[in-house]
């Protein structure tokens, strides 16, 4: 078998997760990528994949290789792609990721503009409140906020934005207006559970830093849930400053504590594949990072 195949074949098993579904995304027999994988190991001398009953896991190594064989069939691809002419052609399916409330309110405008200016191109958008792995998951760009804790993406800086605590007018008259990040203590508290790693609330002033444990009477999946309740009158929440800017607008939500809370979130554009990125790629990332950064986020 031609060796690049076998490196296709070998990256949809690691995809997929197992030798049937790589064989349905390849349109091929199982029996041809259990050859593909076994051939490979048998030219490297090495166990690229770990084989269960019920499971497809890959190895140390073969996690490394599965990179590599995706860094050369992009290569590989591109360089075809010039000598047919075609190098300026922006084509194929691609798969983002960003948070849930900025992605609907930031990201949707630039996918749409994307797909107008690029017909032969389809995309795919995950807008979730977690973490995504892009290699694991098959995702070719992603709009992250706050500490990025992986070095290995290549990751553009678009623009930084605030985090408010926040209630109803009907709460706070109800309750009375928080003056210090202590006064929390005495509050009823909504904490979206995944979004915020810990239980603690920390504020950034000029003089310190304040950290503020938080007992979250309601705690919900998401921050729209949690925006829900506030706009509800249950109690007091803390999110991004874009997902609350139109009701802080209208007077539905009041921010309190902001004197006390200079903390920034950076917002990045990443990427996993470096100057190897595909054409579709990065025409994506030049629109995302022009539109972001002239976005207002706060």
């Amino acid at each position: 078998m031609d060796r690049l195949d076998a490196m296709a074949i070998f990256v949809a098993v690691a995809e997929e997760g197992g030798f049937a579904s790589a064989a349905r995304k390849m349109k091929i027999s199982p029996p041809v990528v259990t050859r593909a994988v076994s051939d490979l190991e048998t030219l490297m001398g090495v166990r690229l994949l770990t084989r269960t009953t019920r499971t497809v896991r890959m190895t140390e190594v073969g996690a490394r290789y599965a990179d590599d064989c995706r860094r050369i069939l992009a290569d590989v691809a591109e360089t075809e792609e010039a000598a047919a002419g075609s190098h300026g052609s922006v084509r194929g399916h691609l798969v983002i990721t960003a948070p849930a409330s900025f992605g609907r309110v930031h990201v949707t405008p630039i996918v749409m503009d994307y797909l107008r200016r690029y017909p032969e191109t389809e995309v795919e958008c995950r807008f979730v409140d977690r973490i995504v792995n892009l290699m694991e998951e098959g995702v070719d760009a992603a709009i992250r906020i706050g500490p990025l804790q992986d070095s290995s993406y290549q990751a553009i800086p678009v623009g930084n934005i605030r985090r408010v605590v926040c209630a109803s007018p009907a709460y706070l008259e109800q309750w009375g207006t928080p003056l210090a990040p202590a006064d929390l203590d005495r509050h009823v508290m909504i904490s979206a559970a995944g979004i915020t790693p810990s239980s603690d609330w920390r504020f950034v002033c000029p003089e310190q830093q304040i950290t503020v444990r938080v007992r979250p009477r309601l705690t919900v999946a998401t921050n729209d849930e949690a925006i829900v309740a506030a706009l509800d009158g249950f109690g007091v929440t803390r999110v991004a400053s874009y997902m609350v800017a139109q009701h802080l607008s209208t007077g539905r939500l009041v921010e309190v504590l902001r004197e006390y809370d200079a903390t920034v979130l950076p917002v990045h554009v990443m990427q996993h594949e470096g100057r190897l990125a595909s054409r579709k790629v990065r025409a994506f990332l030049d629109m995302a990072i022009k539109e972001l950064r002239g976005a207002d986020a706060d």
